[in-house]
């Protein structure tokens, strides 16, 4: 954007209020040594005030100034915003200085300062942030102040913007080149064909090549070809998965610096751009004291795009989580049978029962995986050296979590769930790992 501006506001500087304040010791010493001579005083002060005066109509005006802010970023990669300013005049003294006030979402405290630096004649500087949270954030208003060439003066301007930024989920590991090199190399793919792979639906006999299964042989068919062959299976597809985001104030609390819900979005939307990948179909669900979004099913990679703004659209709740009224709700929507990727927190098996019994019940349809974020924290207080009374209760307590976490984990295992449980840095490849695994087994169809 470019604006023009009026005739800013200016003030004095430190320099001017440091000259002032050294004056007034010089003044005392002139009063007790020439009484008479008391008028200097205040006219050493006019004419530093004259001076301020003089260096804030000898400062450069500013010509224009031009904020250039991304229209769209992930949470929790660094964005930059562009301040740019031209001066009509001398500005080689005038040190610029630039502010925007932005959405705390994006900046802490919201607001973000820099100086600007000359480079070809004009000045600019290049401001980052590290956005903590999806929605919209607004860039409401720029500052900038520059200094008279005989730095007495800071001049000043402000005015509003209207631009704003659109915080969407980090996709950053599905683009990453570990991934795709994966895509490339896995026995699944994006064309429409018969594709022969992992999976249960015979397919074909091949012949055995060192590096093939070794029980997939059939020893009948190598019998009477005198040969070894091997069998083959289709991959299944068109399987529904549906990731189920409880948004509730525990999922909402921060966690290595973000949220666990956009921790969770992430590892969701990197399994899903797989999902697609081969040929699944998959809709997000999200849901706090009720439920948020439901998302149509995406049944190709093209539309990957709906499913981003689904995940843009959940919101932040410091509610407790309605796991009855959310599971039996999704599970009514659900016509097949289908794979449920749940992501949830608790902190004590009491607000973990209900969730226990509701997905106890999905789990007689559907396949289910739960996922949760190892608590790091709760492992640091279990290993931290015991120097005082309140170390020791702070590992008490820790490993008495830490031990009823584990008893809710096992429970929903002996329910038919299957659990997965990493730190936040690794939970998106194994939840990877965890519908692959799904996949094998063959248990959607």
């Amino acid at each position: 954007m470019r604006l023009r501006w009026p005739f800013p506001v200016f003030y004095p500087s430190a320099r001017a209020a440091m000259l002032l304040a050294l004056a007034a010791p010089l003044a005392l010493v002139v009063a007790a040594a020439a009484p008479a001579a008391w008028i200097a005083a205040p006219a050493l002060g006019g004419a530093l005030l004259v001076m301020v005066l003089l260096d804030a109509l000898l400062a450069p005006s500013l010509a224009d100034v031009r904020v250039i802010a991304p229209a769209d970023g992930e949470v929790g990669e660094p964005l930059h915003l562009t301040v740019l300013a031209d001066f009509q005049g001398d500005a080689a003294n005038a040190a610029p200085w630039a502010a925007l006030a932005l959405d705390p979402r994006v900046a802490p405290g919201g607001r973000l300062a820099g100086a600007l630096s000359r480079d070809s004649g004009a000045w600019s500087a290049r401001l980052e942030v590290l956005p903590t949270r999806r929605g919209t954030a607004p860039v409401e208003a720029v500052w900038l102040r520059w200094h008279g060439p005989l730095g007495l003066a800071c001049l000043q301007v402000m005015r509003p913007l209207e631009a704003a930024i659109r915080i969407r989920p980090n996709l950053a590991p599905a683009r990453s080149p570990a991934l795709q090199v994966f895509l490339r190399d896995a026995q699944f793919g994006m064309v429409a064909r018969r594709i022969r792979g992992e999976g249960t639906d015979f397919e074909a006999l091949a012949e055995y090549e060192p590096g093939m299964d070794r029980r997939r042989i059939d020893w009948k068919s190598s019998a009477r070809h005198a040969r070894l062959y091997a069998k083959e299976y289709e991959t299944e597809r068109n399987n529904q998965i549906v990731f189920a985001f409880d948004c509730g104030q525990t999922m909402c609390e921060p966690i290595g610096g973000l949220p666990r819900i956009d921790r969770a979005v992430t590892a969701a939307l990197t399994t899903a751009w797989i999902a697609l990948g081969a040929q699944d179909r998959v809709a997000l669900y999200g849901f706090a004291a009720r439920p948020q979004v439901l998302s149509p099913f995406v049944t190709a990679p093209r539309d990957f795009r709906r499913l981003q703004d689904a995940a843009a659209a959940l919101d932040y709740s410091a509610e407790q989580p309605n796991f009855t009224l959310a599971l039996s709700t999704l599970a009514a929507r659900l016509r097949r049978r289908s794979l449920v990727v749940v992501f949830s927190e608790f902190t004590d098996p009491t607000s973990a029962e209900l969730m226990i019994e509701s997905m106890r019940r999905l789990v007689e349809r559907h396949r289910v995986i739960f996922v949760v974020m190892a608590d790091a924290e709760l492992a640091e207080f279990v290993a931290a050296p015991v120097v005082t009374a309140q170390d020791a209760a702070m590992a008490v307590t820790a490993t008495t979590l830490q031990h009823q976490r584990t008893l809710v984990l096992q429970r929903l295992r002996r329910a038919g769930i299957r659990v997965v449980e990493a730190p936040h840095e690794q939970i998106g490849n194994r939840l990877l790992d965890a519908y692959l695994a799904v996949k094998r087994e063959g248990s959607l169809g």
